[in-house]
């Protein structure tokens, strides 16, 4: 089992910038991909962008390209978004999950989900 905690959400302004985190315990060894989702209020769940435990990442939507930043602290075993010039439309429920095979994270299908940090931006 692997359980996930986010935290650092918050509500700001329009473009003010918001770091969040995601510490997973328990079998986080095994871990081979910790990912961000996001969704909105009446959509769906986005992905946001993806982490490998080799060190390889990519951001599943382009448009967070330059404004959002996806890192990880394999020795905490924590997963980090910095996002940037935040935007009212960035406002969500945001979502740390993990996966302990490859095939999972290629598909994108995740085991592990954590509870979520919202985020609210005003402009």
């Amino acid at each position: 089992q692997v359980q996930l905690v986010e935290s650092g959400g918050g509500s700001v302004q329009a473009g003010g910038s918001l770091r969040l985190s995601c510490e997973a315990s328990g079998y986080s060894q095994s871990i081979t991909c910790m990912a961000w989702f996001r969704q909105a209020p009446g959509k769906d769940r986005e992905g946001v962008a993806v982490s490998y435990k080799g060190g390889s990442y990519r951001y599943y939507d382009d448009s967070v390209k330059g404004r959002f930043s996806i890192s990880r602290d394999n020795a905490k075993n924590t997963l980090y978004l910095q996002i940037d010039s935040l935007k009212p439309e960035d406002s969500a429920m945001y979502y740390c999950a993990a996966e302990l095979t490859v095939g999972g994270c290629v598909a994108k299908n995740f085991a592990y989900w954590g509870q979520g940090t919202q985020v609210t931006v005003s402009s």
